[in-house]
């Protein structure tokens, strides 16, 4: 019985493993972008609420860019376009569900209640013989480490809230401010920097 509770087990992992895997070049592509904060303009247009991703990527394959927002509520909720008002959304609502998204409706995201992807373990004081890295971004799913092309060499991390962190290669103290600002001119504006040791034990391979 043990046995056969641990196969079901171990499927369920690989069945979900399998549907992250199946959307990830999405991601990649920033053809899905996940958010974690949102931004003005806040009206969209949702398409899709899920509580796992889905398992076809053939479903955004009429879409250039699709706004991923993982909810409080255990939903993750897609949606599409960005506009100053609600009658400006909602005039996309036709061609959205010429294209097969029937149930497309227009949303305020900045209403959203979004989960918590990162928290922000940045610290004050810098001791210049310890290890530091720079935290780069969060995620409720894991993403290719291509999605970074611009950092050589990034981390990975999955810690005991479930949450995908990822970071740069560990630096000196004497060396992590410096790379701070490095990331921060590339494009990482909410990058922060955290003690090494913190997130080594849960570093993935």
């Amino acid at each position: 019985m043990k046995n056969l509770l641990v196969i079901l087990a171990l499927a369920v992992i690989s069945v979900t493993v399998s549907a992250q895997d199946k959307i990830a070049h999405l991601r990649t592509a920033k053809r899905i972008i996940t958010i974690e904060q949102p931004t003005a303009p806040y009206y969209s247009v949702q398409i899709l609420a899920l509580k796992n991703p889905p398992s076809d990527p053939s479903f955004f394959e009429k879409l250039d860019e699709v706004k991923e927002y993982p909810g409080q509520d255990g939903y993750i909720r897609y949606c599409v376009g960005a506009f100053n008002s609600y009658a400006e959304a909602n005039s996309s609502i036709e061609s959205l569900k010429a294209k097969g998204y029937e149930e497309a409706f227009v949303v305020n995201t900045n209403r959203f209640k979004l989960q918590s992807s990162s928290v922000n373990g940045s610290v004050k004081e810098i001791d210049p013989n310890k290890d530091y890295v720079v935290q780069l971004s969060a995620f409720r799913y894991p993403v290719y480490l291509t999605f970074f092309e611009n950092v050589k060499d990034v981390y990975e991390y999955r810690l005991n809230d479930k949450i995908f962190r990822y970071t740069t290669k560990p630096v000196k103290g004497s060396q992590v401010r410096d790379l701070l600002a490095e990331m921060k001119s590339i494009g990482y504006k909410k990058a922060f920097i955290v003690e090494y040791e913190k997130y080594a034990p849960f570093r993935i391979e």
